[in-house]
């Protein structure tokens, strides 16, 4: 396959990101159904804020680079500008449902989408976080029923795991290393060989589509499980009244010591993934212990985090029932726009329970995404005018860092902060 023709399925933090980096090197055309999505990028603007506007506009054509050979990206929502790819990457996100069951329907469809525009010979990799063994037993068929064609003998597949840190600016794409795989040695060496053409940090050919798979998963539920550890920590430390972050931070001097702090464990993979694991093991007759543990404490601090505000206001006797507090972020981590599986909802809900009325204020999230997925109204801006009696920090952004929390409270005040970053607070994670 010498002339490669990349088509990214898929154009969120994950796709969108790749398929520049591809098209400095190869001629890339990204799908998305979202058209108002497609539009913006074709515009040069990527509201994700994971690609800069300048580097997108740099890449950017203006006609489907597959007809005329060149390097460069066009995005689009319409399936014949794919059709004459030959490397088909989905990049579709992989959720939950409200049971915390695995949701692959976004998977299944993009599946169904390359299965229509496949020709022979044609290479379908998959970098959506999944369970081990999703890709050959769950999307291939899919691949295979709608093109007609025979898995390994017609067309071949790949897993490459997305490793994308949404906000960080310093690990960017290309400066992560990428585990890959292929269905065959050869497709292996061959998605390997994509890959290590663009990112600078290097490629880990795994040996399999499911060692891949597994290695992805087990990554964010490590993860999962050490946070969790130190949510329980942080649990028994304030019983004990003493300072969690002190612990953690003499602790810290021993070299292998492991740096994890407390907090509100949410967004797309972390507070995710590790129910695709369990799953997968619960049909193979085991029960995760430690991994659900792990799930369900870190579930649990939303509500905790609201009970510790709750407690230390009627400790300054703040009345609870109608106060006015002030919520100080609600993206899923700090500087990014990013509100999937945002854990701030869990304490919003938790403090309403208690009759608080909450002002939500975020100037990273954009209000319209919070009041479609959660009901939030969220605000941008502040009223200069309005006094709160307790403000929770719940999103370590910079704006928040230098904001003057007197000029917004009233005199008799609670501050709560659940990342760990101001100086004078009444309680913390």
């Amino acid at each position: 396959m010498e002339n490669k023709k990349i088509a990214v399925i898929g154009l969120g933090y994950v796709g969108l990101p790749l398929a520049r980096l591809f098209a400095t090197k190869y001629s890339v055309v990204g799908f998305d159904i979202n058209t108002e999505r497609v539009s913006k990028l074709n515009q040069g603007h990527d509201d994700t804020l994971e690609v800069s506007d300048e580097l997108l506009q740099s890449s950017l054509v203006k006609e489907n680079p597959f007809s005329k050979n060149v390097n460069g990206l066009l995005c689009s929502s319409n399936l014949e500008d794919i059709k004459d790819a030959n490397i088909y990457i989905i990049t579709v996100p992989t959720p939950v449902d409200k049971n915390n069951r695995p949701v692959l329907t976004p998977l299944i469809k993009a599946s169904e989408t390359v299965g229509k525009v496949l020709s022979k010979g044609d290479i379908v990799v998959y970098e959506s976080t999944v369970y081990p063994g999703a890709t050959e037993e769950d999307c291939i068929p899919v691949v295979e029923r709608v093109s007609g064609m025979k898995f390994n003998e017609d067309f071949f597949a790949g897993y490459s795991p997305e490793r994308i840190n949404p906000g960080d600016k310093e690990h960017t794409v290309d400066k992560i290393l990428k585990v890959t795989s292929g269905s065959t040695p050869e497709i292996g060496k061959i998605v390997n060989d994509i890959y290590k053409s663009v990112i600078t940090a290097g490629t880990h050919l795994a040996p399999t589509i499911k060692v891949a798979e597994a290695a992805k998963v087990i990554e964010n539920s490590q993860r999962d499980i050490n946070i969790a550890f130190v949510n329980e920590l942080a649990k028994i430390f304030n019983l004990m009244d003493i300072d969690t972050h002190a612990v953690l931070e003499a602790a810290g001097t021993k070299w292998n010591f492991l740096p994890f702090k407390p907090g509100l464990v949410g967004g797309h993979c972390i507070g995710v993934d590790p129910y695709y694991l369990a799953q997968k093991a619960q049909e193979y007759g085991y029960h995760p212990e430690i991994i659900l543990a792990g799930r369900r404490l870190n579930d649990s601090m939303g509500k905790y985090v609201a009970e510790q505000v709750v407690k230390a206001m009627i400790k300054k006797n703040i009345n609870v029932n109608g106060a006015e507090v002030l919520m100080l972020g609600i993206t899923f981590k700090e500087n990014c726009p990013d509100v999937r599986n945002t854990k701030i909802v869990d304490v919003i809900a938790a403090l309403e329970d208690f009759g608080v009325k909450v002002t939500t204020y975020d100037p990273w999230a954009n209000p319209e995404e919070v009041i479609h997925e959660y009901g939030i109204a969220s605000h941008q801006s502040l009223n200069a005018n309005q006094k709160f009696d307790a403000v929770v920090l719940g999103v370590a952004h910079n704006e928040f860092k230098t904001l003057d929390i007197n000029l917004l409270t009233k005199e008799n005040v609670v501050v709560y902060d659940v990342k760990g970053i101001l100086n004078t607070v009444d309680g913390r994670l």
